[in-house]
């Protein structure tokens, strides 16, 4: 499989963002529309949800809408409003700063997921208050990223089926770098906003605070201090979907990586590179299609791939594309956990429209 990576520098929504969405819109309507018209929620309910809880992305969801064209189902689909569920792997641990050697803290997380599901694409905006440096997703969403007042945010999976009435996390930490600048303020907005899949959020700002938040549908978002987060919370597990990954595995190990010795921080991201948190299961959805360091210190963010990486800040971002092949090295899993489907759907004639899982 191959993804080309491309960063875009547009500070408000406009062509750049437009032609995007046009390439990839296709098939994100199959998926959208995957289980059926009705199964989403109408454009008034849409609008409705975002202005009672996201009021300040109301302008920059109906600026997306007109760039894509006006349309009913376009709309719905970039206020992300009970989209058809999904699910990444993903490993991330938060490395405390060294007064020794005069190394800031930062977050380094693995996206671990299919690489013809993901945008590949890393945009610097500006369409709030904040300038934002973030790999995409659904074109309204973040996966990662970073605003310029040093706030870092990302997720993981949190490794449990409750399926609920919110919005999907990728919008949710979208909203968090619009609007907040703290992790305290982000873990207030994470508090009180209705997520749809259980998600763990890490956070670190530019004072060298630190959070992960423990989100769920069916019961209320759990801020801890830990710095390791993989794909399950407290209580009850998905657990055929856990061992598969072998979520508890990629803790311990980053876990016990992380107290066993002051880390450059070079060294420890090299971890990152390697088993058992870097994988190769593309086939299956979850090999690892990037790496990311966030320094909020030094508002710079670094994408990683085994082959080379790139480096961008808020004042050195060049607009470039990297190709990126990845190759599966395990053999196919016919018991590998489908979810929320009951069966396995068969890849259409675009990438793209496969089920986002």
């Amino acid at each position: 499989m191959t993804l080309q990576f491309r960063t875009i520098d547009e500070a408000s929504l406009g062509p750049k963002w437009q032609d995007c969405f046009a390439a990839h819109w296709p098939a994100y309507r199959g998926w959208f529309l995957s289980q059926g018209e009705s199964a989403r929620p109408t454009y008034r309910q849409v609008a409705r949800a975002l202005n009672h809880h996201m009021g300040e992305l109301v302008p920059s969801w109906e600026r997306m809408s007109d760039l894509a064209g006006g349309g009913d189902f376009a709309a719905r689909f970039l206020g992300q409003l009970n989209p058809p569920p999904f699910f990444a792997a993903c490993s991330q641990a938060i490395l405390p700063g060294n007064e020794a050697t005069g190394q800031p803290p930062i977050m380094v997380r693995n996206y671990d997921y299919s690489p013809l599901l993901c945008d590949g694409l890393v945009m610097k905006t500006h369409w709030l208050d904040h300038r934002v440096i973030a790999m995409t997703d659904c074109m309204s969403g973040v996966l990662d990223g970073m605003n310029d007042q040093g706030l870092a945010v990302s997720l993981t999976f949190g490794g449990r089926r409750a399926v609920g009435d919110g919005f999907s996390i990728t919008m949710i930490q979208r909203y968090v770098l619009e609007t907040c600048t703290t992790v305290a303020e982000a873990c207030a907005a994470l508090e009180r906003l209705p997520i749809q899949v259980a998600y763990n959020v890490g956070l670190l700002d530019r004072s060298g605070a630190h959070a992960i938040v423990f989100m769920a549908p069916d019961r209320p978002a759990r801020v801890t201090d830990l710095r390791v987060c993989t794909n399950h919370q407290d209580g009850d597990r998905w657990q055929k979907y856990t061992q598969m990954i072998e979520s508890d595995l990629r803790f311990d190990y980053l876990t016990e990586q992380l107290a066993a010795a002051a880390w450059h921080q070079d060294d420890f991201v090299r971890l990152f590179l390697q088993p058992p948190l870097y994988r190769t299961t593309f086939g299956m959805g979850y090999g690892t299609v990037f790496t990311s360091v966030y320094c909020p210190a030094s508002g710079r963010v670094r994408y990683l791939w085994p082959d080379g990486e790139w480096s961008l800040g808020f004042d050195d971002f060049p607009e470039q594309r990297r190709d990126v092949v990845f190759i599966d090295q395990e053999a196919s899993n016919d018991d590998a956990p489908v979810w929320p489907l009951k069966e396995r759907r068969q890849p259409p004639s675009h990438p793209r429209g496969i089920f986002k899982r």
